[in-house]
């Protein structure tokens, strides 16, 4: 992995230890009741959500964003004397302050340790990305000051330029670095957009994009724009990401992710677990086969994954290949009416417990159509930076089901796209709103 998917719950955890371990030995009096054990952690998550302490970028090191430190000290110290001075404990305000430099202190500490030990690990390779740069100007030199450093984790693979060069690290001329980028498991490609056309640049946007590759320009005067792209600093070189996505970070990925437990738990403790045995007798009683329908469908990061469904057709060969159609003569009739309803996704609430999708996000394909879609619509595979979803904005806005005409699919990866890079959780759950609302009602394509 390029990335610990474990540092932020560790050290939430940590943090909350080390604040209830300490107030649990030296100020028990104020830590003896459930109502402030509850307020002290609550306070401490509510405002390191609200001040977004945790997420951490590649370069960030001990004194990167300490300010964020001393804020968050501040804040909880406010919140920490306000239940003291409602509760009119007796205890002395000098003694409290000792009680929190203590905590601070700790989580300090803590934090150093943290840096230092994420050091060692990238030093001895672990949690790296590999990295190449399109196009050399003086800007190269500031760049390779923050790729040299072993303790960011970057591993600098070299650059092309369409000027040769002897030095050790040119790897040839900008035609050939597609080749290479494949070849070599590249995660990250810097563009100089002073060396490059638009022609060019284009290309290489459009070539990462559909091979799940990270693009970021070292920007000049030209324009190029999206809407997922921010601005990162290396020293006091600014460089473009195009796809900053909002559940690139660790806060967004862990409420999303949250928010899925939730509310599958919920469906299938109270929903799955009496219809399931309606409906599979319902399907036993008209046509041979299982209950289940379980296909192999690519997720995040094109992963493949068995996506499960209620069975809807009659056992056949081209379940795999072939696209459900209108009055398709492989439908049963249980079949219809749980694809009308859209009964037929709900045991893919089971693959969001499993983690394999999410609740909302773009709709999974089956590998076939994969493989043709991606090289013949443009951008198709941004679509799987993040996991499929049971529905998804392209569903409620019609897109959902066959594809007729070639317009269907660029239009549907066009909003999974746009869900992709303006996610949000109140936007999951308008779009939860909006299915149960289509399906009560029907709609013209759920076939």
């Amino acid at each position: 992995m390029k990335r610990s998917s474990l540092v932020i719950p560790v050290s939430i955890i940590v943090h909350l230890i080390i604040i209830n371990f300490t107030l649990f030995t030296l100020s028990f009096e104020t830590y003896s009741n459930v109502a402030a054990i509850v307020y002290y952690n609550l306070s401490w998550l509510l405002i390191t959500f609200a001040i977004d302490f945790y997420p951490t970028k590649r370069n960030e090191r001990f004194f990167t964003n300490f300010d964020k430190v001393l804020s968050l000290f501040l804040i909880f110290s406010l919140a920490y004397f306000t239940n003291f001075s409602f509760r009119n404990l007796s205890i002395s305000s000098v003694y409290q302050i000792k009680v929190l430099l203590v905590i601070f202190s700790t989580i300090i500490i803590y934090r150093y340790i943290f840096y230092y030990l994420r050091d060692i690990y990238r030093v001895e390779g672990g949690n790296f990305v590999s990295v190449v740069v399109i196009g050399r100007d003086r800007k190269l030199k500031k760049i390779r000051q923050i790729f040299d450093q072993p303790e960011l984790g970057y591993r600098y693979r070299g650059y092309f330029d369409d000027h040769p060069s002897k030095s050790i690290t040119y790897l040839g001329k900008i035609d050939h670095a597609f080749n290479f980028i494949r070849n070599h498991k590249v995660d990250e490609v810097y563009c100089m957009v002073s060396r490059l056309s638009s022609d060019q640049m284009n290309e290489l946007i459009a070539f990462c994009d559909n091979n799940l590759i990270k693009i970021k320009m070292v920007p000049d005067n030209k324009e190029i724009y999206t809407r997922a792209m921010d601005v990162e600093l290396f020293g006091n070189v600014p460089i473009l990401n195009l796809r900053k996505l909002p559940l690139d970070t660790d806060v967004a990925r862990y409420t999303k992710r949250s928010f899925d437990i939730v509310f599958s738990s919920l469906v299938v403790i109270f929903l799955l677990s009496w219809l399931v045995p309606i409906i599979g007798l319902l399907i036993k009683l008209e046509s041979r086969g299982p209950v289940f329908f379980k296909q192999k469908r690519h997720g995040v990061n094109k992963q493949s994954f068995f996506c499960y469904k209620f069975r809807s057709m009659a056992v056949n060969k081209d379940a795999d290949t072939k696209m459900m159609t209108k009055n398709d003569v492989r439908l049963t009739k249980i079949g219809k009416f749980i694809r009308k309803t859209s009964i037929d996704e709900l045991p893919q609430f089971i693959n969001v417990l499993l983690g394999d999708m999410s609740v909302v996000g773009p709709r999974p394909h089956m590998e076939a159509h994969t493989k043709e879609y991606e090289s013949s619509v443009d951008k198709y595979l941004v679509r799987h930076f993040a996991k499929p979803g049971i529905t998804g904005l392209a569903q409620i806005k019609g897109y959902r089901g066959e594809v007729v005409v070639k317009s269907d699919i660029i239009n549907r990866t066009r909003l999974d796209i746009f869900y992709v890079e303006k996610w949000s959780l109140l936007l999951d759950v308008k779009i939860i709103m909006k299915t149960v609302l289509n399906a009560v009602s029907g709609e013209e394509k759920a076939y």
